[in-house]
């Protein structure tokens, strides 16, 4: 059966909704573009600075393992223009510019009082071009094996939807479990080479319904006591750059 790629996402701030791309042009040891470009600081970052951001890793930041409110809201943003729109409900509830200082100091507000106490004093959004605010320090990219999640829906007796696991690359065409093989592995895809570097293990984000919001399955749990492992899905770093989209067939290569 054909591998393939079934759907492509970005997700510009951290912890923050996803969007859909048909296609992305990808540069050798970079991510996707403006994935996790933002982040959103929550006042006990102390260690953070704005001013010069870095890599830090996620308990410095909002995101949905530990605040599944974040789940509630859709976003969209526009890299040209750089505003960020936030909708609950399907009712805008703030716009700013993110690129700019008023505009960030505008969302700021918004999630101070839209997080209470969770957001632990005032949140900071910060922006980081070279070095992508994700789970690793390394600017790979996620990608999950549908099959895979669709072997959850047995495992746990429910539908499990994909967009829990929070990846870049979907795809479809694999036996459950089998993207796990892939580390160390090079693949094509598109005009693309990525090579494979690691698997990724599953927190408690998963747990969190991302329409939603509910913390309603124990997926790392659940994923433990049926495979001995909480991985779902694999890191993979750009190689060569090129353009990929969806519908493109997922070649496997001999160990690079």
């Amino acid at each position: 059966m054909t591998v393939s790629v079934q759907a492509l996402y970005r997700y510009p701030v951290k912890g923050l909704s996803a969007e859909s791309l048909e296609q992305v042009d990808l540069r050798a040891g970079e991510a996707i573009p403006h994935d996790r470009r933002f982040a959103i600081a929550h006042g006990g970052a102390q260690r953070l600075d704005p001013a010069n951001p870095e890599w830090m890793p996620k308990g410095f930041f909002l995101q949905v393992m530990a605040n599944e409110k974040l789940a509630t809201l859709n976003t969209s943003f526009d890299p040209d223009t750089g505003l960020l729109s936030i909708h609950r409900n399907g009712r805008r509830v703030s716009r700013g510019q993110i690129t700019e200082p008023t505009g960030r100091a505008v969302i700021e507000q918004f999630f101070a009082a839209y997080m209470g106490t969770q957001a632990r004093g005032q949140p900071k959004l910060i922006e980081c071009r070279g070095q992508p605010f994700s789970d690793t320090k390394q600017p790979f990219l996620s990608i999950i094996n549908l099959a895979s999640v669709r072997d959850l829906d047995r495992v746990v007796g429910r539908s499990v939807d994909p967009m829990r696991f929070r990846g870049n690359i979907l795809i479809d065409g694999l036996e459950p479990r089998h993207e796990l093989e892939w580390v160390g592995k090079t693949i094509q895809i598109g005009a693309a080479t990525l090579r494979v570097e690691e698997r990724t293990g599953r927190c408690a984000a998963t747990n969190v319904d991302p329409s939603s919001g509910a913390r309603d399955l124990t997926l790392p749990r659940s994923m433990q006591l049926a495979y001995g492992h909480t991985d779902c899905g694999v890191y993979a770093r750009v190689v060569d750059g090129g353009a990929i989209a969806r519908g493109d067939d997922v070649t496997i290569t001999e160990p690079s």
